[in-house]
């Protein structure tokens, strides 16, 4: 029997068995060494907040149940295939898998893990994923003055690729003082709205507030451009379209994962985007957003800690029971 976690109704979950079953032609059977909580979308599914109009939209690959529950939800799942393919047995994989301890996928849905990329690490694929999308969306320039606003998964995500790019600045802006440490783990400046600097070419807002998207939009420059990342749910968000956001024409503009961004579509396709974020893993200032942990048994009880908050997590590491060192190099 295979264990998994399910949301069963709003602010409540449970682990559920099921029949296990051996991969088929074209399949994989993967143990699961890691999953992560995708605390953004999985606190909506958690609380029961996503829109009956988007549900459909909001299906995880691997979903089983419909929203808002009893659902089987969840997308960062890294492995090791036990049985498939020669060239795949033995190998840590990534996969789009809710929390279940094993599953079977076909191995089109697999992407492998870098042997530079340790496992809890690459449970992050998803939100690196996310941030690479959004930077083909606002396509930076060289000498840019660029502000974060949200500095939870996407946002420091963001912020951490971005901290490569030829920028005249970059600043992280959060209310909570504790994403300083944050920031000082990726080498970008922390600043408080009312601190951040004024007169960006570039905003990406991700803080999933009306008050971050406000101050957002304060910080652009005439003629800057905000590139909007944050998801609402059931929320309806004011946006401040009045006094000289005409006169200073600026911009607001959609950046979410689902599908790759039309400035590389031609040219990538989501496996080359998620290979992508796999590979910029092995950076090991990524290893910041890996602020707590439990295993499986203690899962239930951790998306409601996750959801009440209480101090500044980033990303939630459910670990799994291991086996022989031999098949998790790099685990």
């Amino acid at each position: 029997m295979w264990t998994a976690y399910w949301t069963t109704s709003p602010r409540n979950g449970e682990l559920r068995t099921e029949p296990g079953r051996t991969p088929g032609e074209g399949e994989a059977l993967v143990r699961t060494l890691r999953s992560g909580v995708s605390r953004g979308t999985e606190m909506l599914v958690h609380a029961g907040a996503v829109p009956a109009a988007v549900a459909r939209t909001m299906r995880a690959p691997f979903q089983e149940g419909e929203l808002p529950g009893p659902v089987k939800y969840g997308y960062l799942s890294v492995g090791v295939v036990e049985e498939g393919p020669a060239d795949l047995v033995g190998r840590r994989v990534f996969c789009l898998y809710p929390h279940q301890d094993r599953y079977v996928v076909p191995v089109t849905a697999l992407t492998p893990v870098p042997d530079d990329v340790p496992s809890d690490r690459a449970v992050l694929a998803g939100s690196v994923e996310t941030a690479v999308n959004a930077l083909w969306d606002a396509a930076p320039r060289l000498g840019d003055r660029v502000a974060v606003v949200g500095a939870g998964m996407v946002g420091g995500a963001v912020a951490a690729l971005l901290r490569t790019f030829p920028l005249d600045r970059l600043q992280l802006v959060d209310v909570d003082p504790a994403r300083a440490d944050l920031a000082a783990a990726l080498g970008v400046e922390w600043v408080h709205p009312d601190d951040a600097a004024g007169e960006c070419d570039l905003v990406i807002h991700c803080s999933a507030s009306e008050s971050g998207l406000a101050r957002g939009l304060e910080l652009l420059g005439d003629e800057g451009e905000l590139i909007e990342m944050s998801w609402y749910g059931t929320r309806e968000p004011q946006v401040p379209l009045g006094a000289a956001f005409h006169a200073r024409r600026l911009s607001i503009r959609a950046s979410q994962v689902g599908a790759v961004s039309a400035a590389r579509r031609a040219r990538r396709t989501t496996a080359d985007r998620l290979a992508l974020a796999m590979r910029l893993l092995a950076d090991p200032a990524f290893d910041a957003f890996l602020t707590s942990r439990s295993d499986l048994a203690g899962l239930p009880a951790a998306m409601e800690r996750l959801y009440a908050g209480g101090g500044s997590p980033l990303c939630h590491v459910v670990v799994y029971p291991e086996s022989p060192k031999s098949t998790e190099e790099g685990a």
